[in-house]
């Protein structure tokens, strides 16, 4: 269908719009917005389309569709043009943000009525950046904020805060930079993330707002640190780590990528060096078992499984050959979770970093080896253990003797095993392991079939069988051990006894979890508060009567390039004395990592002012468990594990009263910037279709403008070549993209409450959604139809006046039935934070309400109440001119009344000698008479009745009115 330009006037009061017709899906016939790939779009966001259509919200401009705001103010300066505002969201949001705070709607007080029920709804700690917010951070926060306006309206104490993940990596980078100090540059950005959110209209209890960076938070960090070394959590142990000599710290296994630091490409190369670490591990089983008990997605759930990986499984010892094939005094122990394959194991694999690797590899093999080691050191361990790629390895020189089979086994290097993973060694059995499968088969090593599937089955050639079966090829008379035709879980069960037995080996749990890495070589970060005794080394606390132990100033923040963090520059501040002895001592250089501030947050925020203790008990006792809490799905392992550690620990000490922290955790989707076309070339420079680009080896692309783009079918191409098929893809927000649209400039396009709205009803929160302006556009209208309705149209000069259009006269039930209608399924979809459905819910509202000829008040101001968690700016003004001279924030929420729910008519089948002619709408409680003289009076069914001789009527209320006419008297042809 081709674009063409249509004059519609989609509500009362409006000025006629121009605007392209929607494409339509020839499947659906729903409207396909121009610039959007099917691929790339979800059913619901297509339903959010029609949906907008159908309440008359879409009207745009070719050119809105495709620019971002910024451009679109860009070019109303080159070319002035005169706007009607949908409402004056311009004077309305301003004057409601400042009533908020110089009244301090929001403010929980310390001391709140306990018998009431409570209700801590919480977003993830923002780290607060250079770039600011885009529009895809208010997501989470809008929906937090409407979750805690209708918390509030329902009666409960709510707490909802805001605070900031200060420390960390950027700021440092930005301060070795620039020179700038990086507590500058982080409050600069604090403030500017704090006018933004105050901008749109937030809830958030600011006089509770906290810092990671501010001594009276970290004094409380520093704290819990030392609760953990006193109960031996902590510890200090030389481990392999992610160096980064151009940043001059170690970095997460997350924060490499490619070998490269995620933040800036520089080489990361590992290197064993002395570092803090908390026993995590010593929590797993309980960081396992607990997830049961919580509301969390299960995905979430399913990757903290994972990353803590129990297993149940097998230490086994294969004893090292010397070149004569003689048994040596050297054991490799191997952990394995399938002891019923030990029959298979044809080779042994050892990590690079293996302890005992420098001991067994020959003289003819330890320059390949050391070759190997280097270059797995410069490999983070996810790339290491990436299942896709190619596997590599080197032969050690040596063999181990298979305690089962008593056979000589290549002992072999291969970076897909980890040295912090079990012992460091496997047994590999290629017949049923696929990566050892890949590494047999790679390097000529023998496989050996030791199981079959239960089924009888064959193998599939040149793969590996994996699961469980019958055992076979598994016997040793030698060495008493002899588990052929049994199932693979007996025969695990016979091979640990065995091993036990003999000496060989034990039952072993074991976890993929390691214990956290707890320190970094920056400055920009909590000290750690411990000291170091000069004559001994021996390392003790700092007291906590000293806390906080506060960043010593500095003006070089570089890296000193051996591994010495950039605190070890503040000589005065390391050197000093242990007040328990008077010895010179020496004070940790490292700061904790990022993560250490952001794992209690949630707890400070109960109790933000209190210098005596981390949180009061009886505060903590009320509000604990957070209700609610909303962010992004990459926080899934590190940083929700981290907390639920560290709440784990403070839960057996006793400063607080729940086993876990978060009671409900709710991942909302992304937004992705505006769809991009892209058109592929030939090196000729010729248009090629997207489908055979790839048959060339060899093109290049071009980014396409949206007024050159016409949907064909399922795809986007060329609208002058529709032979020609675009690739169109929405990407994630990025300043590299230049995709980043700016909420400061929607809120003053269409203000903050038309962004929230949008955010709100675009797709489901769960979902990721794709940023369309024409969208934002739909909803700002349908918010200016809303205030038409209950305020009236603008004066000549633009104006509106004040007060309101509704009336004091008695609501009809039809009125009563529509309003009770909505504000059951508005209620039932914030509850079920379904935000898109409950928009669609009012927006039928606002439909049924302008077919009224009036607008009793107490209908409007129901719907109001249901209206302000989504746009509480426009809600507080017409609340206000509705008479009411407090804010709208603590008003009771409506509740719907069941009797108003009811549906009062029925649709009912007409029948005619048998035969269904059509329907009729009628009361339930319709009489036959009643049912026949509607019958009678429709336009499809009188055809068949007026003027005819009538038998017998069968009337069942509520169910059919079936009319018998007299066929005998009855004209031949006078019934079709």
């Amino acid at each position: 269908m081709n674009l063409t330009h249509t004059k519609i006037q989609p509500f009362p009061h409006s000025p006629p719009l121009t605007h392209p017709t929607f494409l339509f899906s020839s499947r659906s016939l729903l409207p396909f917005p121009r610039n959007l790939k099917p691929a790339h779009v979800s059913p619901s966001f297509l339903y959010k389309k029609h949906t907008l259509l159908r309440y008359g919200c879409f009207g745009v401009s070719r050119s809105r569709t495709r620019s971002s705001v910024s451009e679109v103010k860009a070019e109303q300066k080159q070319k002035p043009l005169l706007v009607k505002r949908a409402y004056p969201f311009d004077e309305i949001e301003p004057k409601w943000q400042r009533y908020w705070e110089q009244n301090r709607t929001f403010r929980t007080p310390n001391d709140v009525d306990t018998s009431k029920p409570k209700f801590y709804v919480l977003d993830m700690f923002p780290y607060p950046s250079g770039a600011g917010l885009h529009v895809g951070h208010p997501l989470g926060y809008t929906a937090t904020d409407i979750l805690a306006r209708f918390k509030r309206m329902q009666g409960y104490n709510v707490l909802h805060p805001m605070g900031w993940d200060a420390f960390g990596l950027p700021a440092e980078q930005y301060a070795i930079e620039t020179g700038t100090h990086p507590k500058l540059t982080t409050l600069r950005n604090i403030n500017r993330f704090r006018s933004q959110l105050k901008s749109l209209g937030f809830s958030y209890d600011w006089e509770r707002e906290i810092s990671t960076i501010e001594p009276q938070y970290y004094k409380w960090t520093q704290w819990i640190f030392l609760q953990l070394l006193k109960r031996g959590l902590a510890y200090q142990a030389e481990v392999p780590v992610n160096w980064c000599p151009a940043l001059g710290t170690v970095l997460a296994n997350e924060e490499v990528v490619d070998g490269v630091s995620e933040r800036g490409g520089h080489p990361v190369i590992r290197k064993p060096m002395r570092q803090w670490m908390l026993k995590i591990t010593a929590y797993a089983d309980r960081l396992l078992e607990d997830l049961d008990e919580l509301d969390w997605p299960e995905s979430i759930k399913e990757m903290q499984k994972n990353w803590i990986g129990r297993s149940e499984g097998a230490e086994v010892e294969f004893c090292v050959l010397d070149s004569d094939g003689r048994e040596t005094d050297m054991k490799i122990t191997i952990y394995t979770t399938r002891p019923d394959t030990i029959f298979g194991a044809t080779y042994l694999v050892v990590a690079p970093e293996y302890t005992l690797l420098s001991s067994i590899v020959s003289t003819e093999q330890r320059e390949s080896v050391e070759e190997y080691q280097d270059i797995a050191s410069r490999k983070s361990d996810l790339e290491r253990t990436e299942l896709q790629k190619e596997k590599t390895g080197v032969f050690s020189g040596c063999c181990a003797k298979n305690p089962t089979s008593g056979e000589p086994i290549p002992v072999w290097v291969a970076d897909y095993v980890l040295g912090s993973y079990g012992t460091g060694a496997i047994m590999a059995v290629p017949a049923h392991d696929a990566r050892d499968h890949q590494f047999a088969s790679k390097f000529n090593i023998p496989i050996k079939w030791v199981v079959t599937p239960n089924n009888g089955s064959c193998f599939e050639s040149g793969k590996a069988y994996s699961g469980e079966g019958i055992i076979v090829n598994s016997s040793n008379l030698k060495v008493g051990l002899d588990i052929n035709g049994l199932s693979s879980k007996e025969a695990a069960y016979r091979v640990i006894e065995w091993a036990e037995k003999v000496g060989k080996g034990k039952k072993k749990v074991n976890y993929k979890l390691r214990d956290w890495l707890f320190a970094r070589q920056r400055y920009w970060g909590e000290p750690i508060p411990v000291i170091f005794l000069e004559d001994s080394g021996e390392s003790l606390p700092v007291l906590e009567s000293e806390l906080p132990l506060t960043l010593p100033e500095l003006d070089d923040f570089t890296p000193s390039g051996t591994g010495e963090p950039p605190l070890s520059k503040a000589v005065s501040w390391v050197k000093t004395i242990d007040p328990s002895s008077g010895k010179p001592a020496t004070r940790e250089t490292n700061t904790m990592p990022q993560w250490a501030g952001s794992c209690w947050y949630y707890l400070r925020f109960m109790d933000p002012k209190n210098s005596n203790e981390l949180v009061d008990k009886a505060k903590e006792k009320y509000w604990s468990p957070v209700d609610v809490y909303v962010g992004g799905a990459e926080h899934a392992v590190l940083h929700l594990l981290y907390s639920r550690f560290w709440h784990k620990v403070l839960y057996d000490i006793g400063v607080v009263s729940t086993k876990e922290p978060f009671k409900c955790v709710i991942n909302q989707g992304i937004i992705l910037g505006e769809v991009q076309y892209t058109a592929c070339k030939d090196t000729d420079g010729n248009y090629i279709s997207a489908d055979s680009a790839d048959d060339l080896g060899e093109y290049l692309q071009e980014n396409i403008s949206e007024e050159r783009v016409v949907k064909s079918g399922e795809f986007f191409v060329l609208k002058d070549s529709p032979n020609i098929r675009l690739i169109a893809r929405a990407h994630k927000m990025s300043k590299s993209r230049g995709n980043v649209v700016n909420p400061d400039d929607v809120v003053s396009e269409y203000g903050a409450d038309s962004l929230r709205l949008y955010e709100m009803f675009v797709g489901p929160f769960r979902d990721s959604k794709t940023w369309n302006t024409s969208g934002i556009e739909g909803v700002h209208r349908f918010l200016g139809r809303t205030w038409r309705l209950i305020v009236g149209s603008p004066l000549h000069h633009g104006a509106f006046k004040d007060g309101t259009l509704v009336t004091d006269e008695e609501p009809t039930m039809e009125q009563l039935r529509t309003l009770h209608k909505c504000i059951a399924k508005v209620t039932e979809e914030i509850e079920g934070t379904r935000f898109n459905t409950g928009i669609s819910a009012m927006m039928e509202f606002i439909n049924a309400a302008y077919k009224w000829d009036k607008q009793p008040k107490a209908i409007i101001e129901a719907f109001v109440l249901l209206l302000s968690p989504y746009v509480p700016h426009m809600a507080e003004e017409i609340w206000s001119r509705l008479g009411h001279p407090d804010s709208i924030a603590y008003e009771a929420f409506p509740k719907a009344d069941p009797a108003y729910l009811k549906e009062s008519t029925v649709v009912l089948p007409v029948q005619i000698n048998g035969k269904t002619r059509g329907t009729i709408q009628v009361e339930k409680g319709c009489s036959e008479e009643d049912a026949f003289t509607l019958a009678s009076q429709d336009e499809k069914l009188s055809k068949y009745l007026n003027g005819k001789p009538i038998k017998k009527r069968i009337f069942v209320p509520g169910k059919i009115l079936n009319v018998i006419l007299d066929r005998q008297n009855v004209k031949a042809g006078s019934i079709q």
